[in-house]
């Protein structure tokens, strides 16, 4: 993802996407169940980097896994590219953490744009205060190893029931989090900027008491001019 398309995604909201990820004829980009732990913190924008959970198996997930170097969990911390976020498969079970605060910790350290999961965390509250933003189902307190088992690093994964591919572009805000097809991520970008500027002209015409027929969708050419006079005026 080039440095301009970030900067462009980090201005839109989600909701906006995913009104154009549906004119391409893609509606489930959505990840369900997902919120920030708090609001308010600037737009996640980044490259996904994923870590797939399975159920765990008693006899091959014990706490001395956790021992081993190469744990998929811990390798994915520590090989999570800056700028990237991590996302989780936790196949909507939050009844087990996902992650704890120091690993969110290091991935802040290290670089990561963002954390999501389908799952919960525990240490939510001081996950909440990184300067990193974190998404997740509801908090939770035990160990990921009670009920999964981390097994693949970087391969194609479920999350809130949206298929997330390695590379493909994350946006969260305080809304949620979508998933944009990385090969898309540019014109989405130009469109949601151009989409953007024309919901502040008709917010500010709203807000003006105008009607919303003929305006939001744009149907009447009197509101089209006076669009791009508005445009004229602020310089955009």
């Amino acid at each position: 993802m080039v440095a301009a398309t970030r900067e462009k995604l980090q201005t839109v909201s989600t909701a906006t996407l995913t009104t154009a990820l549906f004119k391409r004829g893609l509606k489930n980009q959505f990840i369900q169940g997902v919120k920030p732990l708090v609001e308010g913190k600037p737009t996640m924008v980044g490259e996904a980097f994923t870590l797939r959970y399975i159920p765990a198996r008693e006899d091959l997930n014990p706490i001395t896994v956790f021992k081993d170097p190469k744990h998929p969990q811990r390798v994915a911390v520590e090989t999570c590219p800056a700028g990237a976020v991590l996302v989780i498969d936790s196949r909507k079970d939050a009844r087990a953490a996902s992650a704890g605060s120091i690993l969110a910790s290091r991935l802040m350290v290290r670089g990561a744009a963002g954390l999501v999961t389908d799952g919960g965390f525990r240490d939510s509250a001081e996950i909440a205060n990184l300067d990193m933003p974190s998404y997740h189902q509801t908090p939770s307190a035990p160990t990921n190893l009670t009920l999964h088992q981390a097994l693949d690093i970087n391969v194609p994964i479920g999350c809130g029931d949206v298929a997330v591919f390695p590379g493909d572009i994350i946006v969260g805000d305080d809304d949620g989090v979508v998933v944009l097809p990385a090969h898309l991520a540019d014109e989405l970008a130009d469109e949601a900027i151009n989409m953007t500027l024309y919901e502040d002209f008709v917010t500010e015409r709203v807000l003006a008491g105008h009607t919303i027929v003929g305006l939001y969708p744009l149907t009447l050419e009197a509101n089209k001019k006076e669009f791009e006079q508005w445009k004229k005026q602020r310089k955009k």
